[in-house]
């Protein structure tokens, strides 16, 4: 499942978010990268001591996190810091899989579901598109400054290279509380279905059965 969220981060959050990466430090990002990934991996990462990062992070997870679109694709059970990415002209990240485990020992996490922020216009730059693997061909992604794209953490993607300006990104991965995707797929689908019911015809037998069957299956999925 590839769900696009819009307006995670409103404009002022965003030209906050913007001009603190423009003074902030980037290192290179194959220092972030597992072993696989450093042979295809060639971009900038904001460097982890960065003094902004913890305000950085309380704007765009904040914002993520708190977004019902986001709750109800991803289930979160634990969601990582993210990582800043900026791609220059020339700059690319080759197909790849995410991790499966990622943190350090004692706070590792599974990652279900990853999530990209986009966080400059996509006139900014061009080429740098995001492009997922799917069971419908590849899906090319560069979505307006503020908005999001959840997708499976499993799913073979690359970002394209960038041939003119640049690309910035926040880059985030989600243990989901129900570990299979296609779980997560039926859960979100249903969960569209249960919210207009319950807006629409809160009293209706079928609303009550839909209600009480996206509870029970989401119960009976649940991992804690």
């Amino acid at each position: 499942m590839l769900i696009t969220i819009p307006n995670v981060l409103d404009q002022q959050r965003l030209d906050f978010v913007t001009q603190t990466l423009e003074k902030a430090k980037f290192v290179d990002g194959k220092l972030s990268a597992g072993m696989a990934a450093k042979r295809v991996k060639n971009n900038e990462e904001l460097s982890a001591d960065d003094q902004q990062m913890q305000q950085l992070n309380n704007i765009v997870m904040g914002s993520l996190v708190q977004h019902e679109e986001f709750k109800a694709a991803a289930l979160p059970l634990r969601v990582a810091a993210p990582f800043y990415a900026r791609y220059s002209k020339g700059m690319t990240y080759g197909d790849h899989v995410d991790d499966p485990i990622m943190g350090n020992p004692g706070q590792q996490y599974r990652t279900d579901v990853s999530t990209t922020v986009f966080l400059n216009e996509p006139e900014d730059y061009e080429g740098g598109e995001l492009v997922i693997n799917t069971s419908f061909g590849e899906q090319k992604i560069k979505l307006a400054a503020g908005s999001a794209v959840v997708y499976p953490s499993g799913s073979l993607h690359h970002v394209a290279e960038v041939t003119k300006g640049t690309r910035l990104v926040a880059v985030t991965w989600t243990q989901s509380m129900v570990r299979e995707p296609a779980k997560r797929e039926l859960l979100y689908n249903l969960n569209l279905a249960r919210e207009s019911l319950l807006k629409n015809r809160p009293d209706d037998n079928e609303t009550k059965k839909i209600d009480v069957t996206y509870i029970n299956l989401f119960r009976m999925w649940a991992e804690l």
